[in-house]
């Protein structure tokens, strides 16, 4: 086994990781390892434009939205290196990789966990039916289409009706594959309105809410999906030859629950505080390992915020080492908040926001935040709150809390 030493690991190529790159290697050494062939992460077969907004100020298609990221991350001095898988710790800050050439150990004096999140594969959702060819979800999608340039099928059903759930439709119809229904079990669409009512219209995608896909028929191709009203019980049978299984996030945090990092219990990714350290002294987490899940320059951005905790790191003494920690507290039918962990003097989050998934709609979002039993904090907000996207709220709402307190709940009123 190879021994490698550089002052920054970075675990994950994606946006997040790149922009993590980009603004530490101009002082430090840094090296990204990714374990796709190309760096870049999900932008890179995502061909559709909307990626950049925040981070770049530009709108761009996902595959040059990638490249642009790779391209500064090269340009600002840091090693990056794909087919790079890694397998496991070796040390507090040391982790064992394997690649075509050989096995290596790295060793880091900081490591950045950028590994983001996945999709809830078909067998996590629990529909019957057997394997046939034909089930995917996105990312399996755009692979197929975008980077091996083969056709998925001719007639699609997607499950799910978050943003990614029109980024497979928009993939689909670039394949010449048409979506025959677009199935949600939640009461409304949960994209964009902006983007969900010209999308069903002019894509002409029907979309049936309160429905779900109870089995997938087929035994070496799919033939269709047997759909439940969520309402009534009643079923009907769907013919398609494709069955994507969209959104329904989970982070990929296998890496960082070997490592024995703590875990939020509601996202299932690390606990971070502000500046997104973790519970292993110098290690971070960033972009949808701990948020999952939101836009591409969203965690691109948190790239860019946990730089300077880094810096900090380095720079040792008191400022490198946490104080207590106040948890902060999603309650129902919030279902998680990032970051999960409140320190005195750690400054504001990326964006200056608090980001938030809800399991139920609110047109009108309200947001109260208390402690002890006394609300602090009151705000409402400009836009809604929205199952399938993440809801921001302004991290003043913390302005008042007080480190001898008890955990901070915060709730929709």
């Amino acid at each position: 086994m190879t021994e490698v030493r550089t002052e920054v690991l970075v675990i994950g190529g994606g946006p997040a990781g790149l922009s993590a790159a980009a603004a530490l290697a101009p002082a430090c050494r840094v090296l990204v390892l990714d374990r796709e062939p190309e760096a870049g992460g999900i932008p890179r077969h995502s061909d559709h434009t909307g990626y950049g907004v925040r981070d770049l100020r530009t709108v761009t298609t996902g595959p040059r939205y990638a490249r642009r990221l790779v391209d500064a991350a090269l340009a600002s001095g840091a090693e990056v290196r794909t087919e790079a898988t890694v397998t496991g710790w070796a040390g507090e800050r040391t982790v064992e990789v394997t690649t075509p050439q050989g096995r290596l150990a790295v060793t880091a004096d900081a490591v950045v966990l950028a590994t983001g999140a996945r999709e809830r594969p078909r067998t996590a959702r629990l529909v019957a039916g057997d394997r046939p060819a034909g089930v995917l979800s996105t990312g399996l999608l755009q692979n197929l289409v975008h980077l091996q340039h083969r056709s998925p099928g001719t007639r699609a059903v997607v499950v799910g009706s978050e943003l990614v759930s029109w980024s497979a439709v928009l993939t689909l119809r670039e394949a010449g594959c048409s979506t025959v229904l677009m199935t949600t079990e939640r009461p409304h669409g949960e994209s964009y309105a902006a983007l969900r009512v010209p999308a069903s219209t002019g894509l002409r995608v029907p979309v049936a809410t309160r429905t779900r896909v109870v089995r997938v028929v087929g035994r070496d191709r799919v033939e269709g999906v047997d759909l439940e009203d969520l309402a009534t019980g009643r079923r009907r049978h769907v013919p398609c030859d494709t069955v994507v299984f969209t959104g329904d996030w989970i982070p990929d945090h296998e890496l960082a629950r070997l490592g024995g990092i703590d875990l939020d219990p509601a996202t299932k990714g690390p606990r971070v505080d502000a500046r997104l350290r973790t519970s292993a002294p110098g290690v971070f987490a960033i972009g949808n390992l701990v948020h999952p899940v939101d836009t591409a320059d969203v965690a691109a951005l948190d790239g860019r915020h946990v730089a300077d905790a880094v810096r900090r790191w380095f720079g040792g003494g008191a400022a490198a080492v946490p104080a207590p920690g106040v948890d902060l507290v999603a309650d129902a039918p919030l279902t998680w908040v990032a970051p999960s962990v409140v320190r005195p003097g750690d400054g504001v989050p990326a964006r200056s926001r608090l980001l938030l998934w809800t399991d139920e709609r609110r047109l009108a979002a309200r947001v109260s935040v208390s402690q002890s039993g006394r609300e602090i904090a009151r705000r409402t907000l400009p836009w809604p709150a929205v199952p399938g996207r993440v809801l921001r709220v302004p991290a003043s709402v913390l302005d008042e809390v007080r480190a001898d307190a008890g955990p901070v709940h915060i709730r929709l009123v």
